[in-house]
């Protein structure tokens, strides 16, 4: 057992951790979008196993880093159980798609993704 390459690993993972809740609640989001590539760069995943393993680190993240903005009064629950909605469909398409898709459509489709985000902030 290489207790010293876990310890290691376990470091980067709270290290790519940190990076990822500090994205979430500094822009209301996005913490997936830094997860998949610490996962990647940092922990050596492969870009499938990113992508699924950011659904499930992101759903706490989400949630503790909406308290603020709940208790500041900052949500607008006319909005929240739609949105939901849509979310949960569209986690289900996005997961059956990771499935089927080749790893490097998906990465394509991400990279993609992440510049039209920028582009648009900037914009």
């Amino acid at each position: 057992m290489n207790t010293s390459g876990n310890k290691q690993k376990a470091n980067r993972a709270i290290a790519g951790g940190a990076l990822v809740g500090v994205a979430n609640g500094l822009f209301g989001g996005g913490g997936g979008m830094v997860a998949v590539p610490v996962m990647t760069g940092m922990l050596g995943y492969s870009p499938r196993r990113a992508h699924a393993t950011a659904i499930a680190v992101i759903a706490p993240v989400c949630l503790i880093s909406a308290l603020p903005y709940i208790i500041g009064g900052w949500l607008n629950l006319s909005l929240v159980i739609p949105a939901a909605l849509g979310n949960m469909a569209g986690g289900v398409i996005g997961a059956k798609l990771l499935k089927i898709l080749p790893a490097r459509a998906v990465n394509l489709a991400f990279v993609v993704l992440m510049l039209a985000a920028g582009i648009r902030m900037v914009m």
